[in-house]
């Protein structure tokens, strides 16, 4: 059965790319399509507990890019495909990005107009746990409006317990 587009729709796209990219303990976070010229440009965003590495992007890629081969989805006509993983300026919007960022500091704008930055301690499918000022305030995904990553730049990776000091100096042993 054929499933020839002149306009794929990203449902359906989003729904015939899952289970490729699942074959490679991914997650699809995302799917579009953009016009870029005469040609069109399909940005597939993969993500995956533990993070995913470049070795990883380029199999998912290739599995994609032989699966679109083998089928019409994208319809007629020319195409580029980029597949990548979400940068950090993604906002986090299911329990899955709260959890893969623990330890990450994050400004959250909430429902209510408040507006909170603390650092992901804990996240489970309703909520997540932020270090705000020392204290730990729980945060309903259902109250966020709004909640991104903050970029640190004097932060030490992987290091919970010390801060790098502020003018970006390192001790080393």
């Amino acid at each position: 059965m054929s499933r020839r587009t002149d306009h794929t729709d990203t449902s359906s796209l989003e729904n015939f790319l899952r289970p490729i990219v699942s074959q490679f303990g991914c997650d699809l976070e995302a799917a579009d399509i953009a016009p870029a010229g005469k040609r069109r440009l399909l940005r597939v965003l993969v993500d995956r507990d533990g993070g995913i590495s470049l070795d990883d992007v380029a199999e998912v890629t290739r599995a994609i890019s032989k699966a679109l081969d083998a089928d019409d989805i994208m319809g007629g006509g020319a195409y580029t495909l980029e597949v990548s993983s979400p940068g950090v300026d993604r906002p986090l919007t299911l329990p899955r990005h709260w959890r893969r960022n623990i330890s990450r500091l994050v400004a959250v704008n909430l429902t209510n107009g408040k507006k909170v930055t603390g650092r992901i301690k804990t996240a489970s499918e309703e909520a997540a746990e932020l270090e705000v000022d020392g204290k730990l305030q729980p945060v309903a995904y259902a109250d966020v409006d709004k909640a991104k990553v903050q970029i640190e730049f004097n932060r030490v990776a992987g290091n919970d317990d010390e801060e790098t000091p502020a003018d970006g100096t390192v001790e080393e042993n």
